[in-house]
């Protein structure tokens, strides 16, 4: 069995918290031992995750970040207690495909969201498919934006998309400021959909293609969909679950 593997973030704060942590693993057995504690913001975490995509290991996160979503609350107090007995949840990425205007082919993953920006002044110009079904024929926006469960309270929700159960199976396409039209509210499809998003207009409207931090210039065309092959097994406090995080959100919003 695998030893406990911390990885840290550079931050002072991250360095102090990981420090602490191993003065108390050293003198504590923890039955989990193929965990690896990941200590940072959201982004490092998604960072992580995506060097470990092959990875069978569990990712406990400590939040050193600012919002830290995805994280855990550092305890100095309880944090073996909280290791033990944390819950698994498991979650799979979205894979991005990207066509550029050189006909060049990118792939990346993205945990949170994919999501296509107008790379110029002029707004893009999209036409967006799921499986063979139109869902747009021709969206006049600032972009638009994939999300999974797990990011849907991230950029998601601050361009106004729905909130997603983590068991919902589930993805969420939410125009990013719509021109034309300009009512038109996104759509929530099934997570076993293909989703092809077309640029229009590619010489004079440019977009890029954003796989949660990862970035694609001069997109023709991106395909979006769940890769089920690849599987990230995340720990959380049991008081703070991310099924939890979720429905604090959902509430939030409805109250508001």
């Amino acid at each position: 069995m695998s030893k406990i593997q911390i990885i840290s973030d550079k931050n002072k704060k991250s360095k102090s918290i990981k420090s602490i942590i191993i003065k108390k693993l050293n003198k504590i057995f923890i039955k989990k031992q193929n965990i690896s504690i990941v200590i940072g913001g959201d982004g490092f975490m998604l960072q992580t995750l995506k060097k470990n995509k092959r990875s069978k290991r569990l990712f406990y996160g400590i939040n050193s970040g600012n919002y830290g979503f995805l994280m855990n609350k550092f305890s100095n107090k309880n944090i073996i207690e909280n290791l033990s007995k944390a819950k698994m949840i498991t979650i799979s990425p979205l894979e991005m495909t990207v066509k550029n205007n050189k006909n060049q082919i990118k792939k990346y993953l993205a945990i949170n969201e994919v999501s296509i920006l107008r790379q110029s002044r002029q707004a893009a110009s999209l036409s967006i498919y799921y499986g063979s079904k139109k869902v747009i024929k021709n969206l006049v926006s600032d972009g638009v934006l994939v999300s999974t469960p797990a990011g849907s309270t991230a950029y998601n929700l601050s361009v106004h998309g729905p909130i997603l159960s983590l068991n919902s199976k589930k993805l969420s396409i939410s125009p990013i400021s719509p021109f034309r039209p300009r009512r038109w509210k996104g759509k929530i499809v099934s997570d076993k959909s293909k989703i092809i998003i077309k640029n229009l207009n590619h010489k004079k409207r440019p977009i890029s293609a954003v796989a949660d931090n990862i970035e694609v210039r001069n997109a023709k065309n991106v395909i979006v969909k769940t890769n089920k092959k690849i599987k990230f097994n995340l720990l959380y406090d049991k008081s703070r679950s991310l099924q939890k995080k979720i429905k604090i959100e959902q509430l939030r919003r409805e109250i508001s």
